[in-house]
């Protein structure tokens, strides 16, 4: 139980910072325009919090990942650091006023229901649905 809980927490982190990055680098980028490539724009982006919430989020994606794939199997975890698809379509449609139509619609589903899927084989895979003591022999040390 430890073992998913850390899992839970690790991909909740994931997801977070993954989405974080994606709406600011959305909103530094609607504060970018125009564009001129001279001093003044530079001054103009790097003033926004955006940029830096950008960056923050992922050196925060990227540093969770690598702990991640440290102690989770790679199937489920490939899979699941693409969730921030479904959730920075969910943020767009309420930050940015984006359409949510059914191919979006279906495109998350198919994407949260291939990472259950990958989810349970791989638990299943390892074992984590037997008891903790079966199958070990009580005269090891």
């Amino acid at each position: 139980m430890k073992r998913r809980n850390f899992y839970l927490a690790g991909f909740l982190a994931l997801l977070s910072f993954d989405t974080l990055a994606q709406i600011c680098f959305k909103y530094a980028g609607t504060y970018a325009l125009p564009l001129d490539f001279e001093l003044s724009w530079f001054v103009r982006l790097f003033s926004r919090p955006w940029v830096y919430g950008a960056i923050f989020g992922y050196l925060g994606a990227f540093v969770t990942w690598m702990s991640l794939l440290k102690y989770a199997p790679v199937g489920p975890s490939f899979a699941a650091s693409h969730l921030e698809l479904v959730s920075v379509t969910l943020f767009s449609v309420w930050l940015f006023n984006e359409p949510l139509n059914a191919y979006k619609l279906l495109g998350g589903s198919l994407i949260v229901l291939g990472v259950l899927c990958l989810a349970k084989s791989e638990g299943k895979e390892s074992g984590e649905d037997k008891d903790p003591g079966e199958g070990k022999d009580s005269r090891a040390v």
